[in-house]
């Protein structure tokens, strides 16, 4: 015969009354780096569309071209300019692609999704105030339903180390140690 705690058999929700969240009372403070991604869409300019014989830039033709295009597609998008085959682009074409989008587009960048992703969150991070997490242990979100490159997590990490208490990465529950302040 097992013995049973008369406290528990009374009132069954007991155990659950004398939980507390730590986590939620505690200093520490979690940065979701998703918060950061870009808000627009993209929309891709592949310069292969425009080439002659899908290998040659032709510059009057070029020009005609983009003076002639519709660009609604393209509105308040950001542009990755890309060349999807060998090609010989010369340098001048993508400032002309750029100052010929820039009207239609939030954004053009030579590159693509991902690079344009990660150039972003160095921008941001590197502008960011990040006063707010002095001497405050800090947690990098780290799942979570967007991927983020693993750049900003470094740049992010970099940025905190000797202003953050401490950093970790992951969730509350199971978080990594990154880094600890020196004791002084």
């Amino acid at each position: 015969m097992s013995k049973v705690n008369n406290d528990q058999t009374q009132n069954p929700n007991s155990m659950a009354e004398t939980l507390i969240n730590r986590v939620a009372n505690s200093s520490i403070q979690t940065i979701d780096l998703a918060q950061f991604l870009p808000q627009k869409d993209f929309v891709v300019f592949d310069i292969k569309e425009y080439l002659f014989q899908g290998l040659i830039l032709k510059e009057k033709d070029f020009r005609t071209s983009l003076k002639t295009s519709d660009w609604s597609s393209f509105d308040n998008k950001i542009a990755l300019v890309i060349c999807s085959v060998d090609a010989i682009i010369p340098q001048w074409a993508y400032a002309l692609i750029s100052t010929t989008l820039s009207p239609f587009v939030s954004d053009v960048f030579v590159g693509t999704e991902q690079e344009y992703i990660k150039a972003h969150y160095k921008s941001v991070l590197d502008h960011a105030d990040f006063s707010s997490y002095q001497d405050k242990p800090i947690i990098l979100k780290g799942c979570g339903d967007t991927k983020v490159p693993a750049e900003a997590f470094s740049i992010m990490a970099l940025k905190l180390q000797g202003i953050a208490k401490s950093i970790m990465y992951g969730e509350a529950c199971s978080a990594v140690p990154v880094y600890k302040k020196p004791r002084q």
